[in-house]
């Protein structure tokens, strides 16, 4: 596949919520030109972004010109699962976001809630109590590569119990691709359901996890302006040279940006080896796992 990244104009990270709300201080947006430029924080008009807010900026943002789109979330759902609401157990991941949508239609701000309480769609779910003794944590071939990267430790978007639970932000973010993707014809593609191509804008998932780790932050959250430039330089970026004080979600965003732009370069992060038919059909891939190359790992230092 031809590297696309000549043609982005920006590259754009999203820190993502599925909460129920108006209002999310956990999400966060920040953006970055190509070159070596400091990734910047895009402000919400209200204060603190909607999902509905983010789905409009995007879709203005991506008319003016190519760019490079990451949302950290998952795209799709293990198939071993999710294959189970659909005839034969066979559907691909768009088909897998219009029954999303048909569950959620009425759900306001994008929410995918709705989804999780579906008679069939919903059964997967680990929604509250004990560990059932049905639930096997289902995981995608993509999270199950990152844990062997050593780049941390996804959670299934089946467990919704704890802090860390990804699906309703998982399920909330399928249904502003699906809307990004029909208001954008012909204009986005989707990867790697879609291929790149000249011209349009991607969209890749992120784990922010992932970035970190490669910049030897471990399991450490940025919450300082110092750490925050620690990371941001070992990516290509020059330090953004702020001080006090900064909310893991904008560092999270801030070092995405920084990320995407230098993994977008790499044509390797386009086709690494784990990206067969099924993630390319049903389960999607997270951007910047399981890369072929030595220098993916450990570090991203040159």
């Amino acid at each position: 596949m031809p590297d696309p990244a000549p043609g982005f104009s920006r590259f754009i990270a999203i820190d993502w919520s599925g909460a129920r709300g108006k209002r999310y201080a956990g999400v966060a947006v920040a953006a970055c030109g190509p070159g070596d430029e400091a990734p910047t924080l895009v402000e919400a008009a209200a204060g603190w972004w909607s999902r509905t807010a983010v789905f409009d900026w995007l879709r203005a943002e991506l008319a003016r010109g190519p760019a490079l789109v990451g949302i950290d979330c998952a795209f799709s759902l293990p198939f071993a699962v999710a294959g189970r609401g659909f005839p034969g157990g066979d559907a691909t991941a768009f088909e897998l976001w219009d029954a999303v949508e048909a569950a959620c239609a009425d759900e306001p701000d994008f929410g995918g809630a709705p989804f999780v309480e579906h008679a069939v769609h919903g059964a997967g779910f680990w929604r509250g109590g004990p560990q059932p003794d049905w639930y096997d944590d289902p995981h995608r071939a993509t999270e199950w590569a990152c844990r062997a990267d050593g780049l941390g430790h996804p959670q299934s978007p089946y467990k919704l119990i704890g802090s860390k639970q990804v699906g309703k932000g998982a399920l909330a973010g399928m249904r502003v691709l699906r809307a990004l993707r029909a208001a954008l014809p012909g204009r986005l593609a989707v990867w790697p359901f879609d291929d790149p191509a000249p011209g349009r804008s991607v969209m890749v998932e992120i784990y922010p996890r992932l970035f970190l780790k490669h910049t030897g932050f471990g399991q450490r959250k940025i919450r300082d302006a110092a750490d925050l430039d620690g990371a941001l330089v070992p990516l290509g970026s020059r330090p953004l040279e702020r001080t006090g004080a900064v909310s893991d979600h904008d560092s999270d965003a801030l070092v995405s940006a920084a990320g995407l732009r230098w993994l977008a370069a790499r044509p390797q992060a386009w086709s690494p080896p784990g990206l067969d038919d099924t993630a390319r059909r049903r389960e999607g891939w997270i951007f910047g796992v399981g890369l072929a190359s030595d220098d993916t790992r450990g570090t991203f230092r040159e």
